[in-house]
């Protein structure tokens, strides 16, 4: 308990206490009503403080105000009919408990989100003159040598340029499973060393490292509100006033009317009592509290399991999901490319090898680091110039002088070069010298060992249909689609056929349906961007995932897609049942109300009870993953 929850909780036990020793001595005029106002003030002074601000600040229609008039008139009711005093500190002192109750629940999920991401590191180690010094990470800059011992977190991204150990990725990745590291190998901050001192040359800043940028991520995305969210906002801005106008006009018309038109006694306190637990009834914290509550903690349960998402709007779109588009390489394979066959006639294979990878040697893709694997051998890159990257078809350069083209069909058509077609099922790269074709490389990338499990989830959670785009050759990528089962392949594709691939569609879908993408996050930011949901996988470390991406999964698994919309379609319920449920019994309780079946006791229950209830139900957005299982269906 925080030191101001101690302090309601002292609160509401004197109360209880002053309340029962009042019950029990007996008093009389004002003395009577000097007694009973010790208690009404020591619970209820914040709230009529906080109602007379809402008042002068022209902002008066909120649950203060209500609870304000409401018991203030329910004291003068008791002054002119010598009537108890009592339900006027019961109104404060439930809703006092109530807002306890739900301050204390909203406290605990931030403690559970805390301690679910808490990731980052204290200072960072730097050796200065044989001695290692702690220093605050900002103070790190780019290129610096930092030491990280056993037991402690990798406070800024880089490279281990010293040691070798074994991280525990668990609380950026969701994954228990430890990843070993060594010589060479990158490491992001968050982690945790758990064996071996290792020395890590930074490459960001730390304000720009990854842990910073899920932190941030986490921290903004509440201010992306949900329909739901805005919903509640609108319905509690004309709701409140519609109830006051609506009080003020059960504790007058009625009276009016049997004294006008009957000649009955109008019976004003009878009214005005009614009016006045109209009031306390009609207090719309349920919904107010609870439905931001459980997009809160789904958030920050769904960061404990590796899947940041930006914002409740995407949760709950996440939940009308029915179409799941798939960039191929690096998203359903591992990315991890081997050269396995080589199909040469003019030139040897070493010399065949020896072109294509220095013609591929200042790219980057995962083609050009297989290229550089199969020929094994240092690349003197003096002898390569010109270099021109053609995106979707491949390079070309000049090598030792000579005119060198390395890519797929249509670089070689495009450069009206004559070249015979492999026949294998991968990635086939033609290589041609001085315009002449002289041999084929096939390349084979390998399916990830979850990718069919995930396609499988998320047909059970009621996906219409799965979608892969490549830039791949035709037969590699059928050949992916039939083993994964994946609905429809278009492949070959260019990074902007891609967009228009996935606006074709987003115009076939009806309206409620959405349409998610899943990328790398690096080439494909502007379909991750076009989706209506973009989901980068395994790209934490990356600026453009981080940017382009309204759902980051922090690990190469895609088997999380199935798990992130199960979490989104069971908080999306939670909120609907406490919408429902809050809206539902409210509108019965004022009808109780407004016809005399119900009095101040059952109004105070109606507006507190009705609260803990909502607040308790959506708490339970923080737990529901225990309950669901890998690939279950859970809606």
């Amino acid at each position: 308990m925080t030191k101001k929850q101690k302090k309601v909780l002292y609160r509401i036990i004197i109360t209880i206490i002053l309340m029962a020793v009042l019950a029990l001595i007996p008093s009389i005029g004002l003395l009577r009503f000097v007694f009973y106002m010790v208690p009404y003030f020591v619970i209820g002074y914040d709230i009529l403080r906080k109602a007379i601000k809402g008042i002068l600040k022209k902002q008066v229609f909120d649950e203060n105000f209500l609870m304000a008039v409401a018991t203030v008139g329910a004291i003068a009711i008791a002054i002119t009919t010598d009537g108890d005093y009592m339900e006027a500190i019961a109104v404060m002192l439930f809703y006092q408990i109530g807002e306890l109750f739900q301050s204390y629940a909203v406290g605990k999920s931030r403690k559970n989100i805390s301690e679910l991401m808490d990731i980052r590191p204290d200072y960072a180690n730097v050796e200065v003159n044989g001695v290692l010094e702690q220093v605050d990470p900002d103070e790190v800059t780019v290129g610096s040598v930092i030491v990280v011992q056993p037991g402690e977190k990798i406070p800024i991204d880089g490279t281990i340029v010293e040691g070798s150990t074994t991280l525990n990725t668990s609380a950026l990745t969701g994954e228990s499973v430890p990843r070993d590291a060594g010589l060479g190998d990158e490491v992001i901050s968050g982690c945790i060393n758990m064996t071996g001192v290792i020395k890590v040359k930074t490459s960001k800043e730390f304000g720009e490292s990854t842990v910073s940028k899920i932190l941030d991520l986490v921290e903004n995305s509440s201010s992306k509100k949900s329909r739901s969210e805005n919903f509640i906002s609108r319905f509690a801005k004309y709701y409140t006033p519609a109830v006051c106008y609506s009080a003020l006009a059960l504790a007058i018309l009625p009276p009016l009317v049997r004294m006008l038109f009957m000649g009955a006694d109008p019976k004003w306190g009878v009214w005005v009592y009614r009016a006045l637990a109209f009031l306390v009834t009609s207090c719309p914290c349920a919904l107010v509290i609870s439905i931001p509550l459980s997009f809160f903690a789904g958030i920050g349960g769904a960061s404990r399991e590796g899947i940041l998402v930006k914002g409740s709007n995407y949760l709950e779109a996440l939940s009308q999901a029915k179409y799941v588009v798939f960039d191929k390489t690096g998203t359903v394979t591992q990315g991890v490319f081997e050269v396995t066959g080589v199909y040469h006639n003019q030139i040897p294979q070493e010399e065949l090898l020896e072109y294509a990878a220095l013609a591929e040697s200042y790219s980057t893709h995962p083609i050009s680091k297989s290229l550089k694997k199969a020929y094994g051998k240092q690349l003197d890159m003096e002898k390569v110039s010109d270099v021109k990257e053609i995106s979707g078809n491949g390079v070309t350069a000049q090598v030792f002088g000579k005119a060198v083209a390395v890519g797929n069909e249509k670089l070689m058509n495009s450069l009206g070069i004559s070249f015979e077609k492999a026949d294998a099922v991968g990635t086939i790269i033609y290589v041609a010298i001085d315009g002449i074709f002289v041999g084929s490389i096939v390349i084979s990338d390998k399916l990830k060992p979850t990718a069919k499990e995930a396609m499988e989830a998320l047909k059970r959670n009621g996906m219409k249909r799965l979608v892969m785009l490549t830039g791949d050759a035709k037969a590699v990528a059928d050949s992916v689609a039939m083993e994964l089962g994946i609905d429809e392949v278009h492949s070959e594709l260019l990074p902007a056929d891609k967009v228009t691939q996935v606006e074709c569609l987003l115009e076939e879908k009806n309206a409620k349906e959405k349409l998610i993408f899943v990328g790398d996050g690096v080439n494909d930011a502007p379909v991750l961007s076009r989706a209506d949901i973009g989901i980068a996988m395994g790209a934490i470390g990356s600026d453009a995932a981080i940017e382009a991406a309204d759902i980051v999964l922090m690990d190469d698994n895609p088997l999380k897609i199935a798990r992130a919309i199960q979490i989104s379609k069971k908080c999306i319920s939670i909120v609907y049942e406490n919408i429902y449920f809050a809206i539902g019994i409210k509108l019965l309780c004022l009808l109780f109300v407004a016809i005399g079946i119900a009095n101040m006791w059952f109004a105070i229950f109606a507006d507190v009870g009705v609260m803990v209830i909502a607040v308790l139900n959506a708490t339970r957005t923080l737990g529901i993953f225990k309950g669901l299982k890998k690939g279950e269906n859970e809606c």
